[in-house]
């Protein structure tokens, strides 16, 4: 009978794996860092995952490798030395197993699904449980009692006994991304001239206003909020601020693309005028720009409406913190309650700014 060879044996979850193994009467090899001595049914052999040494000698002759991966499959650099190995020593199957169930792949075809940690079973089996949790934020609503007061169980008014707060904490969420809208469109308009090629002649102006941008808006906002919060401690300054900076460095960039297009002839007329260079800015590149700017920004208001419901959950204030106290709780009808708000709220501002949208661009347009 040709042995198995467990990974992760001398793990946790490995001491829980290989006596039974063993006490199914199957001869057991288990791959360990260190040195063990032999035990009854159990063979230790010498070999490191992170490293790949001794793994393809150790599973020569097995029949099967079981990895034992504790809370994971495993990080990519073990699981491709140990798929690696067995493949080069004949092995047939490759089975992980971690807290969150098993799973038998050949060696063969396995290699790119125990990379990434993507098993069409594990997905079929957690399809379930998204059900089973939409399910559990129902409302437990009763025909007769639906319009009835807070404190009937089963009307409307008991499902949202708290959209009193709610609304408070939305209209805050609102100004918070009013503001840092303002604030980071602002800091953008400024920064797009000098980071526009054709309106500076310094090549350390330009690309030290592109690198600023750049860095504003490649750290995601909540990064921002996170140190923000460290800072000035939990509230909504902390949101404010830091969609202000992820705001300057998103806007700063399409506004200096839209400064690049513009047309020259009224800036070289003013330069002929001996106008400096903030009134060339001022009358020959910002009347036609401004309407493509206004766009944008409402385009951005939009943006920063859901992300600053997102960021209430690092401290950052607004509905994102009675969010995140509803999920951790496991409050799930109040949960459904306040998602809704949360989609109302931002679907109206939404149809808002986009009406205010489509009346700056006819004016473009002519």
């Amino acid at each position: 009978m040709q042995p198995i060879l467990v990974t992760g044996g001398t793990g946790t979850l490995g001491r829980l794996v290989v006596p039974r193994l063993r006490d199914a009467g199957r001869q057991v090899r288990v791959l360990s860092r260190r040195g063990h001595q032999d035990a009854d049914g159990i063979e230790f052999v010498t070999g490191d995952l992170a490293t790949g040494e001794g793994i393809e000698a150790a599973a020569r002759g097995a029949e099967v490798v079981v990895h034992c991966a504790g809370s994971s499959k495993g990080d990519e650099v073990k699981t491709r030395h140990l798929v690696a190995a067995a493949t080069r020593a004949g092995t047939g199957h490759l089975v992980f197993i971690s807290v969150v169930g098993a799973d038998r792949v050949p060696v063969t075809s396995g290699l790119d699904r125990a990379m990434f940690g993507y098993y069409p079973s594990k997905l079929a089996a957690g399809l379930p449980r998204i059900g089973e949790y939409f399910q559990r934020t129902l409302p437990t609503l009763s025909w007769g009692e639906l319009l009835s007061d807070s404190k009937t169980q089963g009307s409307v008014a008991y499902w949202y006994y708290r959209a009193g707060s709610y609304l408070v904490l939305l209209w805050q969420t609102a100004q918070m991304a009013i503001l840092g809208t303002v604030l980071g469109a602002a800091a953008a308009l400024l920064l797009s001239f000098p980071a526009s090629r054709n309106l500076v002649r310094s090549n350390l102006v330009y690309h030290l206003s592109r690198r600023f941008l750049e860095i504003c808006r490649s750290v995601p906002d909540i990064v921002y909020a996170l140190c923000f919060v460290w800072a000035y401690g939990v509230g909504p300054l902390a949101g404010i601020l830091a969609m202000a900076v992820h705001t300057t460095g998103a806007l700063g960039k399409l506004f200096s693309e839209v400064n690049e297009a513009v047309d020259d002839k009224p800036l070289e007329g003013i330069r002929a005028a001996g106008g400096t260079w903030v009134q060339i800015m001022r009358f020959g590149v910002l009347p036609q720009v401004l309407p493509n700017f206004l766009s944008y920004g409402l385009l951005r208001l939009e943006i920063n409406i859901r992300s600053a419901s997102v960021l209430g959950f690092v401290g950052a204030g607004g509905i994102g913190q009675e969010l995140y106290y509803i999920v951790s709780f496991n409050y799930y009808e109040e949960l459904s309650a306040l998602v809704l708000m949360i989609v109302a709220a931002v679907t109206l501002i939404d149809l808002g700014s986009e009406r205010l949208r489509s009346a700056f661009l006819p004016r473009e347009a002519h």
